[in-house]
C-alpha cells in the first residue's frame, strides 16, 4: 500500500469518525473497518460521474449497511458529489444532506434509501435485473450501450435477515453476473460477537445459492481486495460474494467489540484511535490536499467515461433509430404516445368479471405499447392474472425445464418481461424497488392481500423513496372463501392506507380497474397498490350511473338521490359497492333519499380541494354508512360523528363465500337495517 492510497483511506475514515463524534450520534465501527475495500472500489473500479449522479449507463453501488452512512458519505463528498463539507459537519442534523440513513433522493449520489437491514441487498438484485433486462432488449452487436455493473456493500446484520437469503436464492438462480457484493465480514453485531447468533458458513451458503465467492483474508489488504473485484468481473454466469475480513472499529480502543457499532468513540477514544493509525488529533475534518485531489480523479474519469458512452449511444441511435427512440423514452421517464390507446372499455353485465380478471385484461392491453412495464408473481401468476402473453420470462438464456417455452409462450431470455419471484413475497418488494430505482422501468409485484404483511418493509421504503412501482393484489377479503382465515384479510388495507404517499385503490368493477391501471402508470412520484377481488362483480352500467373516471378523484357520486338532495349517504370500496347500490334502491323505495358514493382510494380523494370533498360528502347529511370487508379503523373522518361503518371486526372462517357474507352481515338487509338506525 502506498503512503498515498493509507491517507487517502484514512481521510475516509476519519471523516466519518468526525461525523459521528460530533454529532454525537452514529456508527463509527463500519467506516474504520470497510474504507480500505470502499477506497478500492470507488478508485479502482466504479464507473461514475459526480457530476451527474443520474447518469444511465453509471455503476450502481448499494450501501446495504446503511447504518454505515458516514463512509458513503465520505465517498461522496471527496469523489466530488454535491454533498458539502458543511453538511458533513451537520452530519444527522435536521435539513442536512447527510441523515443518519441513507436516503434516495436526498443526498445526490445515494441510490437507495437503506438502514433495514437486507433491504439494500435485495434492492441491488433488482438494479442487477434492470441492467439485464435493458441490455438484452436493446444493445445489439457491437452497440452496447447498457452495460454496466451492480454493487453493494453487505454487512453481518444483511446476511441474516431473511429477505436477503430470499433475494439472494433468487440472483443465484438468475445468474447475475454483473452483481458483486462486498461482504464487511468483521463478525460483530450491535449487542455482541456473531459467534453467539450466526455461526454457519456464510461461503459455502453462497455457493449452493449459485454465487461465485471469494475471501479476503486480510480487510486492509489492498492488493487482495482489488485481485477478487477482478476476478468477480471475470466471472459472468455467477453473482460474486466477496468476503472480506475486517475489524469493526478498526484501530481504535474498542475494536472488534460490539461497543463500537453504534455509538460515538468518544473524544478520548478518537484521539487514540488518530494517534494508533497515525491520523493528526487535529483539526477534526481534516482532508489532506493530495488525497483530495487523488480522491477528485474521479471527476475526470467520470466525465470520460459519461462522454465516450454517449458516443456510444449516438452511434446506437444511428443504426437503430427506432429502438433507440425507444430506449430513450424509458430512460427518461416518460410515456409513449398512445400507451393507452387499447385499453378495453368494458360494456354492462350483470355477471361481470373479477377486478383480477379485468385487470390481467388491461395489463396485456397496455403492454405491447409500454415497453416498461415488467414484474410478475410470488408464483401466483395463474391466480392474480399478471402474466404479460407472448413477452417472454426474464431468465437465463442457457436454462432448461419442462417448458423451455416458458409459462406464457414467449421463451426464455434476459429480455423476458415476466419475472418470476417464487415464492419470495419480501424479496419481490425489494427487487421490484431495485428495478424501479434503476430507472427505466414501471416495475410490478403481484401476490394475494393476505401476503402484503411479507411485504410491508419494502413498501414502506418505495413510499419514503418516492418509488414509481406497483403492485398488484388479489383476493381481497373474506369473500375468497373456503381457505379460511389465514388468507382472508381484513387488517390489511387499513395497514397499506397507513402508510403515508402510499396510494391504494380498490376498484368496484371492471372499468374502473381500468382507470385505476391509468392512475397507476401515470402516478410517477409514489408507489401504488391495487386491490382486486377473486369473486366475480357486476361490471356497472355507465349510462345509468357515473363515468369510471370519477375514480381519479378517489371518491365520487355514483349514484345520487332522484332531487341530488341526499337524506342518507351509502359508501363503499370494490366489491361492496354493488351491495350498496342494492341497497340504496331499497331504501329509496322507503322513501330515504340515498346517495351511492364509490370511494376506491381514500388517499385521491383527500388530494381533493375540500370544495369536491364536501359536494362528495355534504357536511350537512350526517347519516352516512360506509359499508368494507375490513376493519372500521380509519373509516370515522369520512362517516363522521353521527355515521357508522359496517365492516368485519374479527378474522374471517373456511366456508363458502355466500355463506360467510350473511355470516358477516354482508347482506341488503343488512345494509338497510343499519343505514334506517341512523
Amino acid at each position: 500500500m502506498s503512503k498515498l492510497d493509507q491517507q487517502c483511506i484514512d481521510t475516509l475514515r476519519f471523516l466519518a469518525v468526525d461525523m459521528v463524534q460530533q454529532a454525537d450520534s452514529g456508527h463509527p465501527g463500519l467506516p474504520l473497518g470497510a474504507a480500505p475495500m470502499a477506497y478500492v472500489l470507488w478508485t479502482r473500479w466504479l464507473r461514475h460521474n459526480p457530476r451527474n449522479p443520474q447518469w444511465v449507463d453509471r455503476d450502481r453501488f448499494v450501501l446495504s449497511a446503511g447504518h454505515g452512512s458516514a463512509l458513503l458519505y465520505g465517498l461522496l463528498h471527496l469523489s466530488g458529489y454535491d454533498l458539502p463539507l458543511d453538511d458533513i459537519k451537520r452530519f444527522r442534523q435536521f435539513g442536512s444532506k447527510a441523515p443518519g440513513h441513507p436516503e434516495r433522493g436526498h443526498t445526490p449520489g445515494v441510490e437507495v434509501t437503506t438502514g433495514p437491514l437486507g433491504q439494500g441487498m435485495a434492492n441491488a438484485v433488482g438494479m442487477a435485473m434492470a441492467e439485464a433486462q435493458l441490455a438484452a432488449g436493446y444493445n445489439r452487436p457491437g452497440h452496447a450501450v447498457i452495460d454496466h455493473r451492480t454493487y453493494a456493500l453487505v454487512s453481518d446484520g444483511d446476511l441474516m435477515e431473511g429477505v436477503a437469503s430470499e433475494a439472494a436464492s433468487l440472483a443465484g438462480h438468475l445468474k447475475l453476473g454483473k452483481l458483486t457484493c462486498l461482504y464487511d465480514d468483521n463478525r460483530v453485531t450491535l449487542s455482541a460477537a456473531t459467534d453467539i447468533t450466526f455461526s454457519e458458513n456464510r461461503a459455502l451458503r453462497f455457493e449452493a445459492y449459485g454465487w461465485h465467492t471469494l475471501s479476503v483474508e486480510d480487510g486492509n489488504d489492498l492488493a487482495a481486495i482489488d485481485a477478487a473485484l477482478q476476478a468477480a468481473h471475470t466471472e459472468t454466469a455467477r453473482p460474486s460474494l466477496i468476503l472480506v475480513r475486517t475489524h469493526l472499529g478498526y484501530g481504535s480502543p474498542e475494536q472488534d467489540s460490539f461497543k463500537a457499532h453504534g455509538s460515538p468513540l468518544g473524544a478520548d477514544d478518537v484521539r487514540k484511535t488518530k494517534q494508533k493509525l497515525g491520523w493528526p488529533t487535529e483539526p477534526e475534518f481534516l482532508i489532506p490536499d493530495a488525497a483530495l485531489a487523488h480522491w477528485r480523479e474521479a471527476l475526470d474519469r467520470g466525465a470520460a467515461a459519461e462522454a465516450e458512452w454517449s458516443g456510444r449511444l449516438d452511434a446506437h441511435a444511428n443504426a437503430f433509430p427506432e429502438l433507440a427512440t425507444e430506449l430513450r423514452i424509458r430512460l427518461r421517464d416518460e410515456l409513449p404516445i398512445g400507451w393507452d390507446a387499447d385499453i378495453p372499455v368494458f360494456p354492462a353485465d350483470a355477471k361481470g368479471l373479477a377486478t383480477r380478471e379485468a385487470s390481467g385484461r388491461v395489463m396485456n392491453a397496455i403492454a405491447p405499447r409500454l415497453p416498461a412495464l415488467s414484474g410478475g408473481s410470488a408464483d401466483l401468476d395463474p391466480s392474480t392474472k399478471t402474466a404479460l402473453k407472448g413477452l417472454g420470462d426474464f431468465n437465463p438464456p442457457s436454462s432448461r425445464s419442462e417448458d423451455p417455452q416458458g409459462s406464457d409462450g414467449g421463451g426464455w431470455s434476459y429480455a423476458g418481461r415476466n419475472l418470476h419471484f417464487g415464492v419470495r413475497e419480501h424479496a419481490m418488494g425489494a427487487v421490484v424497488n431495485g428495478l424501479a430505482a434503476h430507472g427505466g422501468f414501471i416495475p410490478f409485484g403481484s401476490t394475494f392481500l393476505i401476503f402484503s404483511d411479507y411485504m410491508r418493509p419494502p413498501i414502506r421504503l418505495a413510499a419514503l423513496m418516492g418509488l414509481h412501482a406497483v403492485h398488484v393484489f388479489t383476493h381481497d377479503s373474506i369473500a375468497l372463501g373456503e381457505d379460511g382465515p389465514t388468507h382472508q384479510p381484513v387488517e390489511q388495507l387499513a395497514n397499506l392506507r397507513a402508510v403515508p404517499n402510499l396510494i391504494v385503490i380498490r376498484p368496484a368493477d371492471a372499468n374502473e380497474t381500468a382507470v385505476a391501471w391509468r392512475v397507476s402508470v401515470e402516478t410517477r412520484d409514489r408507489p401504488v397498490v391495487l386491490v382486486l377481488t377473486r369473486q366475480d362483480l357486476p361490471t356497472l352500467d355507465r349510462g345509468k350511473h357515473a363515468s369510471a373516471e370519477g375514480l381519479r378523484c378517489g371518491a365520487y357520486v355514483l349514484r345520487d338521490a332522484p332531487d341530488g338532495k341526499p337524506a342518507l349517504i351509502l359508501i363503499a370500496t370494490g366489491s361492496e359497492v354493488g351491495l350498496i347500490l342494492a341497497a340504496a334502491q331499497r331504501l329509496q323505495s322507503d322513501g330515504i333519499a340515498t346517495r351511492c358514493v364509490s370511494m376506491p382510494s381514500w388517499e385521491l380523494f383527500d388530494a381533493q380541494p375540500q370544495a369536491y370533498r364536501d359536494g362528495v360528502l355534504p357536511p350537512s347529511v350526517g347519516a352516512r354508512l360506509a359499508v368494507e370487508m375490513g376493519v372500521s379503523q380509519g373509516w370515522h373522518r369520512y362517516v363522521g360523528d353521527r355515521g357508522d361503518m359496517l365492516g368485519v371486526e374479527r378474522f374471517g372462517a373456511s366456508a363458502p363465500a355466500d355463506a360467510l357474507l350473511r355470516e358477516y352481515g354482508f347482506t341488503v338487509e343488512e345494509v338497510c337495517r343499519r343505514a334506517q338506525i341512523l
